[in-house]
């Protein structure tokens, strides 16, 4: 994620934001060219809006800026109803139960940083009749019943379920403590789901799946025995020399998707630290090797110690600022030669997707 600023008045600006609180215009993100631009209504096309960044053009929201949970444009001319990111919803929450929108809010937030993403990284994104595998969302509620079915987070044909309690952010720690995990957002979620994803679409479909099982383990093992395994005996004890959570040894199917939530987490972070021009330089006798710059475009990097070089010492600096306010780590992980070869692999199957840059 990188920093975006208004075109009309230069003040600094989130990714989410809808309105310039400097300049009062309201903004909208245009996602084929990266921008967050201010705009200018025009009277004479009712609900269409004139981009005033370098891009200039005309745009209209997406549908679901009605219900403030998005801010992405789509051409004027376009005959898309939803933008890049919507148009992959298949199950929206029921808006009329209360709590509903606001929980829609913050999961669309998480989703639609999940898109900025796979879009800087030039990831496939199948939709809707375009493959017999698309991309498709549902947010569904558990039933209202005391002792009904609970929805399960989880992934199955490229159908990403996100379960609408994770939005609450009580239910969500909760959740966190009980199964013993140090991170759970929702923005984690949607990373380790479209995991899967894309191990079906650029390993096994890819001609990636002996490489892919020399590093991660064989995928044929029965994943219903071992997720059962993994409930009933824990990870081993041995586990953190060789995978990045816990959960990644259940299957490598989980290894695959949580090692490649964790490529995600340090690209974003790290490009989000080179736009605020961050450093690390311990002023403390031998902590050299705690010395680092976020100072490379994350998306160009050929290698992945390019970028685990610079994440560990940041990762490290962040977590003590974290702890100085009484906060958890904001990187509570180890990553061991292993698991930093697993994440070399992710970053060589994203890189084939970028010929123009050439492969490491």
């Amino acid at each position: 994620m990188k920093l975006f600023k208004c075109p009309c008045c230069g003040q600094l600006l989130h990714f989410e934001n809808t309105r310039c609180e400097n300049c009062g215009r309201r903004l909208g993100y245009v996602p084929e060219a990266d921008v967050l631009s201010a705009l200018e209504p025009i009277p004479e096309r009712q609900g269409v809006w004139q981009a005033r960044a370098e891009i200039g053009g005309q745009y209209r929201f997406c549908a679901n800026a009605e219900h403030d949970v998005c801010n992405w444009l789509i051409p004027a001319d376009s005959s898309a109803g939803f933008c890049l990111a919507c148009r992959h919803n298949r199950t929206v929450p029921n808006l009329s139960q209360p709590g509903a929108e606001a929980a829609w809010r913050r999961i669309e937030a998480a989703k639609h940083r999940l898109f900025y993403g796979l879009l800087r990284l030039d990831l496939p994104r199948p939709a809707f009749g375009e493959s017999r595998e698309p991309l498709t969302f549902d947010f569904l509620a558990d039933a209202p019943l005391p002792d009904g079915p609970k929805v399960m987070t989880g992934h199955d044909d490229g159908l990403i379920t996100i379960a609408l309690a994770e939005a609450d952010d009580a239910e969500r720690e909760r959740r966190r403590a009980a199964m013993g995990e140090p991170y759970r957002t929702l923005l984690g979620h949607f990373r380790h789901e479209v995991g899967h994803l894309y191990w079906d679409v650029l390993v096994r479909d890819g001609g990636a799946l002996a490489e892919c099982r020399e590093v991660f383990g064989d995928d044929r093992q029965d994943y219903g025995q071992a997720l059962n395994r993994h409930y009933r005996e824990g990870p081993p004890a041995d586990w953190r020399n060789s995978f990045v959570s816990a959960y990644a040894t259940t299957h490598p199917w989980e290894d695959f998707a949580e090692t490649w939530a964790h490529y995600l987490h340090i690209v974003d972070s790290l490009e989000m630290a080179r736009a605020f021009g961050m450093s690390v330089a311990p002023r403390i006798e031998g902590a050299d090797s705690l010395a680092a710059t976020a100072d490379v475009e994350v998306y160009d990097v050929p290698d992945i110690r390019g970028l685990v070089d610079r994440w560990i010492p940041l990762a490290f600096a962040l977590n003590s600022v974290n702890r100085c306010m009484g906060q958890h780590d904001l990187y509570p992980f180890v990553l061991t030669p292993v698991v930093i070869e697993k994440l070399g692999f992710i970053h060589r199957l994203v890189r084939r997707r970028r010929p123009a840059e050439g492969s490491p």
